[in-house]
């Protein structure tokens, strides 16, 4: 299997899970309260380790007790911690999330008081040896600075960026990656409800890259580098039950696959197959799901 290097943040999710969400100055009671480590980039390697890759973890941490839980449920899932740096002072990013029982959806208040990852703090990192290096569009100055330094020591690398929300200047950030995961969200920002003209319109800035865009319940759309369009449909599970994470999960059974040589198509469907899956259970544990082929097909316990 891979030796798999992830930059991006890790959390803590408080999730309060409701029958229905809530009007506002409402007061409702929760179904259930879980404490979760969550995070984008920790969420894709938690999957990946459960896929038998040998996941890297480079982001922040503090010396406070939420950090711990945080540092636990890593550690549980096999990702090296090495990579990281630890603070002494502020507080881990926390999520406080409104699960909706009714239909799967979440609503996410955000909440944070650390420093982002540096170009300092990567440049420490010995890149010998990774077999894919996986990054979360945060900070665009030097997440770009990583990216080229990356680029530098290790041209034969492969790289993916995840783009979920729109930042300043983080197209800059586009021709310097292979793979591009775009989210629905931001091709909205951008002014995109098109999935396909929205593709190609990020090809003329990345066209030497191949983009992905996310898109719910219509599954997802691919554009190779050779501008070849691509999709693939929703998976959904009989009962949809948490959402949270399957973006991360897709993103991580779209790297699983192509590390597994699979064509881009191939991996577009497994990608799907294994978030839809992740929607029909709680939490990030996908243990009863078996990859079959590099086309997805599946088989659940």
């Amino acid at each position: 299997m891979a030796k798999i290097l992830g930059i991006g943040i890790a959390t803590l999710d408080i999730i309060n899970t409701v029958e229905g969400y809530p009007a506002e100055d409402a007061e409702v009671r929760a179904l259930e309260q879980q404490v979760r480590r969550g995070g984008n980039c920790t969420n894709t390697l938690v999957i990946l380790s459960q896929q038998g890759h040998e996941c890297s973890w480079g982001g922040v941490l503090v010396d406070e007790p939420d950090a711990e839980r945080i540092v636990a449920d890593l550690r549980d899932h096999g990702i090296d911690l090495g990579a990281a740096r630890t603070l002494l002072h502020g507080k881990v990013p926390t999520s406080y999330i409104v699960l909706n029982r009714h239909n799967g959806s979440r609503t996410i208040i955000h909440y944070r008081d650390l420093p982002e990852f540096s170009y300092e703090d990567f440049q420490r990192i010995d890149l010998r040896g990774y077999d894919w290096l996986h990054v979360e569009g945060r900070n665009t100055e030097g997440t770009l600075h990583m990216l080229v330094s990356a680029r530098e020591r290790r041209p034969d690398l492969p790289i993916s960026v995840e783009i979920e929300k729109p930042r300043p200047a983080i197209e800059r950030l586009f021709p310097h990656a292979d793979l591009l995961l775009y989210s629905r969200h931001y091709a909205s920002a951008c002014g995109h409800d098109e999935p396909q003209a929205f593709l190609r319109a990020m090809h003329a800035i990345a066209p030497a890259a191949d983009l992905i865009a996310a898109w719910g319940e219509h599954g997802a759309y691919g554009l190779t580098r050779g501008g070849a369009p691509l999709h693939s449909p929703a998976f959904p599970p009989p009962r949809i039950v948490d959402t949270l994470g399957a973006g991360d999960t897709f993103n991580a059974g779209l790297i699983d696959a192509l590390l597994r040589s699979a064509s881009l198509d191939q991996a577009l469907h497994a990608a799907c197959h294994l978030a839809g899956y992740k929607c029909g259970v709680t939490g990030l544990i996908i243990a009863g799901y078996h990859i079959e082929s590099t086309r997805g097909t599946a088989t659940h316990d």
